[in-house]
């Protein structure tokens, strides 16, 4: 995959990740809950640690913590679109990884905090409140781990069958 492909998907998450936050921290107040279905609510929740508020009790050094690790990754993943970019799978997972590490890095440096909004639950239980960014992650994530169990063809196996 040409690595402008994989940085323009990043960006329609990104893009998406962004616009969803806007338009939710605008349409509620903090805390407010809109039950849409018996199983899912919007509200705005603010996440200053990490996956599941891992780290969002301590006194803020985490912000920057957090921000280091999610730029230094997105760097990384750049190199890697790069490098194998003939591994379309793998370059998407990591382009959908990116553009929510990237609308969620956005957060953390300009608010101090992550924007959740998607809240599932059943019964009495609320899975922690999550976002566009998170379900890209998730999903690329999801991806990578498939593409990993995935039977790659041998370039050397390829070689022999065309002679």
């Amino acid at each position: 995959m040409k690595l402008y492909i994989s940085l323009s998907i990043a960006l329609v998450v990104l893009i998406l990740d962004l616009a969803s936050k806007y338009w939710v921290e605008s349409t509620l107040e903090f805390g407010e809950r809109i039950p849409l279905s018996g199983f899912f609510n919007l509200v705005l929740t603010y996440n200053p640690g990490a996956a599941f508020s891992f780290l969002s009790e301590q006194p803020g050094w985490q912000r920057w913590f957090l921000s280091g690790i999610a730029g230094s990754a997105a760097l990384v993943i750049i190199f890697l679109l790069h490098k194998y970019r003939q591994e379309k799978l793998f370059c998407l997972s990591l382009s959908l990884i990116l553009g929510g590490a990237l609308g969620n890095l956005y957060d953390r440096i300009t608010l101090g905090h992550v924007v959740d909004f998607l809240d599932f639950y059943i019964g009495n239980y609320h899975w922690p409140a999550f976002n566009i960014a998170d379900s890209a992650i998730f999903i690329g994530a999801a991806l990578m781990i498939y593409d990993s169990f995935r039977k790659k063809e041998n370039p050397e196996d390829a070689a022999k069958a065309v002679k």
